[in-house]
């Protein structure tokens, strides 16, 4: 398995749409960067989130998920509260090649603040808006600023194609835009 360079990734998003929009350098002034890097790609946190509230006291049940665990806001930059989180997408789309498998790290300048990002793996042949989730795991309120970066994805690429996709499974987040919430 090989971690793909900014060519690569660069040639696929302009030539198969593997990241729509794309952007093809990386914009640091005055932001928390975004785009193209070296070996991956820095996403952006688009203007919609969902923050987590106890206000209807909601049990938290992965099976059973109630849409009342959550405030919906539409906004450029979400506060989450002390030791909450909030869930995001990106705004890029992303198609995953059949033979790539994609991780996902959080941004140092948020993890630097007490703020956790986490993306499960993108597998081969899924597509659609990353939803994001923002940890806030310090006892203070923290900022999260809509279109400006989030994580980087790595681009992983397999010594051969995958037997069964994850559009071959009809896996149940495919083709998902907007902020996704939890499935079963």
């Amino acid at each position: 398995m090989s971690i793909m360079s900014d060519r690569w990734i660069r040639e696929m998003a302009t030539t198969k749409a593997m990241i729509e929009p794309f952007v093809e350098r990386q914009h640091r002034d005055g932001v928390i960067s975004y785009g193209l890097s070296s070996y991956g790609y820095d996403a952006r946190v688009s203007d919609e989130f969902k923050i987590f509230t106890n206000v209807d006291s909601a049990i938290v049940d992965p099976k059973q998920f109630s849409t009342k665990s959550f405030v919906d806001r539409q906004t450029d930059v979400c506060i989450i509260p002390p030791n909450s989180f909030a869930l995001a997408r990106t705004v890029e789309y992303f198609r995953v090649p059949r033979d790539v498998l994609v991780i996902c790290l959080g941004k140092s300048t948020y993890a630097r603040c007490g703020i956790i990002v986490n993306v499960t793996p993108l597998e081969p042949e899924w597509e659609g808006h990353v939803t994001l989730e923002f940890s806030n795991t310090t006892p203070l309120p923290a900022r999260i600023y809509a279109n400006e970066g989030a994580c980087q994805f790595l681009f992983l690429k397999g010594a051969e194609a995958c037997e069964v996709s994850y559009r071959d499974r009809k896996g149940k987040y495919q083709g998902q835009r907007g902020v996704t919430l939890p499935k079963l």
